[in-house]
């Protein structure tokens, strides 16, 4: 089952969600648009959220980014198996956040959401304010991110 929320008030919306049916919230969008921000704020004002990123795997305790391109399979292998975990437990709002440009890339949790019997609700977000990524991508790759992002209406 796949949801539109309307961009006013979306914490309001998402709370009134809660007694409804658990969420799964696939938020996409090439590097530097802001995903973890906006998870970030979103996550700040629910009543019970998780979030998960492949980047979480390249995140120290200190917070440092140390990316290792070798481990990226193991990196969305973790960040899947959180998400399940997750919703194994019923955490009523469950977000994950990575790139998905592609929509394979999505497939496994689309599974995962039918399985545990969440509901999935996909955001895309935009690099509107033409931010620089924070993990030193090349612009070159984060090009290729935006020729092949695929979206599905």
């Amino acid at each position: 089952m796949f949801t539109f929320l309307e961009n006013s008030n979306i914490i309001e919306q998402i709370n009134k969600q809660e007694t409804e049916m658990n969420t799964l919230y696939i938020v996409r969008g090439v590097s530097g648009a802001g995903k973890t921000t906006f998870v970030k704020n979103l996550v700040y004002g629910l009543l019970c959220a998780q979030m998960f990123a492949a980047d979480d795997y390249f995140t120290d305790s200190e917070g440092n980014y140390n990316f290792d391109a070798s481990k990226l399979k193991l990196a969305h292998d973790e960040c899947h198996a959180n998400v399940r975990k997750a919703m194994n437990k019923k955490v009523p709002h469950v977000f994950v956040h990575n790139t998905f440009t592609q929509e394979w890339e999505m497939e496994k949790y689309f599974k995962s959401a039918e399985e545990f019997g969440y509901r999935v609700v996909s955001l895309i977000v935009e690099n509107r304010h033409g931010n620089e990524n924070s993990h030193n991508v090349p612009k070159e790759t984060i090009q290729k991110m935006k020729d092949r992002f695929e979206v599905k209406l």
